[in-house]
């Protein structure tokens, strides 16, 4: 199964262009990845695109800690949109701690939580938690 458009939300650029390279390197993968700093600029543009029908992100790499709405708070507003299609997030984070993961597992939009770096062997785990998901309907 192929993932079309991805979308990244992290304000650390070492890590979007380490993950937009990890991405392009996976076939598996589409040319179509949307960045943003931010959880408050996800929320906007990613409304917006809901909204018009254009092609919305299928997989959202969220980090936790960001400036002006973290991971969580945008998980929080996340959710309450009406998404007609399945998305599925996962969080990449340096957080180790367990509270952490143990939160994720309290949104039903998040797939996993993945601890940084990603690597190719975790991205491919990703495509197949993605697909078996998407093929299960669990989400």
């Amino acid at each position: 199964m192929q993932v079309n458009t991805v979308c990244i939300i992290d304000d650390d650029p070492i890590f979007v262009y380490g993950t937009k390279v990890l991405l392009n390197y996976n076939r598996s993968f589409g040319d179509n990845i949307i960045v943003f700093e931010n959880g408050k600029e996800a929320l906007s543009n990613l409304s917006s695109l809901l909204k018009s029908n254009e092609k919305f992100p299928e997989v959202i790499f969220l980090d936790l800690n960001m400036p002006l709405m973290d991971g969580w708070e945008f998980l929080d507003e996340f959710s309450k949109l009406s998404l007609g299609k399945k998305t599925k997030v996962f969080i990449v984070s340096s957080s180790i701690n367990p509270k952490d993961i143990q939160e994720s597992k309290k949104y039903d939009l998040v797939a996993n939580f993945i601890s940084k770096p990603l690597t190719d062997e975790r991205l491919k785990e990703v495509l197949t938690e993605f697909s078996s998901k998407s093929n299960s309907n669990k989400l």
